[in-house]
């Protein structure tokens, strides 16, 4: 494959504008939420978008595919849904004589997995490769996924009856969670008023594409990130494994995460090298939902933000330039 050369930090400004408005139009009074989905985007990551029903999650999934001009694909995450559903699967050709593999929505640019919990663990699990590797394995014949490749899947806390937790190993491939929040009324009006007419998403229109979006991540992947914040950066996630209050800490793969992240949220500033304040203002979207915390800090009304937050907290800041 080719290299696609980096776009400039005015283009990737420019663009990331056009894509926050334009999301904007659907999801009111949320700039924060919608900046950690571009800065998650921007990190070739994937997206959890966790809330209680009528907030706006599959909204926020769907505006952000249509915002980018390639392809996107939506799967109904179901209890009844099979593996298959989702990879693909190979049929057999009687005219030829062979198997012929069928794509399944996996396929695509941007895929928006609605309700994931609402899934059985088997088929939750055919996420896991994709979402890591970029390739689909069927039938012991692997094919590779385009680029850019991004998976935005929500799921709600509170009604557990008929889902099933996404276990550590599928929650650790997000890069980073969301919770939308109820608006402030101010924006709730604004949406009363824009949206009880007519659907925003139906008026959507790509303001950027494919090619564009992997200039953008080219450029993240050339932001510079010194030694001390390296260090730093590596001192925040195995700080969360020596917590009392945690059972199990965040991963290597989470400290990857952060550190593209930071480099994501870097360059979104405007800035070609990465400071501690961006890694503080990534680090309870990518590290809160990977820790799992002890009984004793659930009965203490701890959450995981508290505890990111904490340590963030705890850990000195390197002192110096970060070029």
């Amino acid at each position: 494959m080719a290299q696609v050369p980096a776009a400039g930090l005015g283009e990737l400004h420019d663009a990331a504008r056009r894509i926050a408005a334009n999301v904007e139009r659907v999801l009111v009074g949320k700039p924060d939420v919608i900046r950690i989905a571009l800065v998650t985007l921007l990190a070739e990551g994937h997206l959890l978008v966790e809330d209680v029903p009528g907030v706006g999650k599959t909204s926020l999934a769907k505006a952000l595919a249509r915002s980018i001009d390639c392809t996107v694909s939506r799967v109904q995450f179901t209890p009844d849904l099979l593996p298959s559903d989702v990879t693909g699967v190979s049929i057999y050709n009687r005219q030829t004589g062979e198997f012929e593999f069928r794509p399944g929505p996996v396929f695509a640019n941007i895929v928006v997995g609605d309700e994931i919990n609402r899934a059985s663990p088997k088929t939750q699990s055919a996420l896991l490769e994709c979402m890591e590797e970029h390739q689909v394995t069927v039938d012991t014949s692997t094919y590779s996924l385009g680029a850019p490749f991004m998976v935005i899947a929500t799921q709600n806390p509170i009604e557990m009856e008929g889902t099933y937790a996404l276990p550590e190993a599928q929650r650790d491939r997000f890069t980073a969670r969301v919770s939308i929040g109820y608006p402030d009324q101010q924006a709730e009006l604004a949406m009363v008023d824009e949206h009880s007419g007519h659907n925003p998403l139906a008026d959507l229109t790509p303001v950027s594409d494919g090619e564009t979006m992997q200039r953008l991540i080219e450029t993240v992947r050339g932001v510079h990130i010194a030694p001390e914040v390296r260090r730093y950066a590596v001192d925040v996630v195995s700080a969360t494994r020596q917590v009392p209050e945690i059972r199990l800490g965040a991963s290597p793969r989470a400290t990857l995460h952060l550190v593209r992240a930071a480099r994501a949220q870097a360059a979104l500033s405007g800035r070609d090298y990465v400071v501690p304040d961006d890694l503080h203002t990534v680090a309870v979207p990518v590290l809160a939902h990977r820790l799992v915390l002890t009984t004793e800090a659930h009965a203490a009304r701890r959450s995981a933000t508290d505890v990111v937050r904490a340590v963030l907290h705890r850990v000195p800041v390197p002192q110096g330039s970060a070029r």
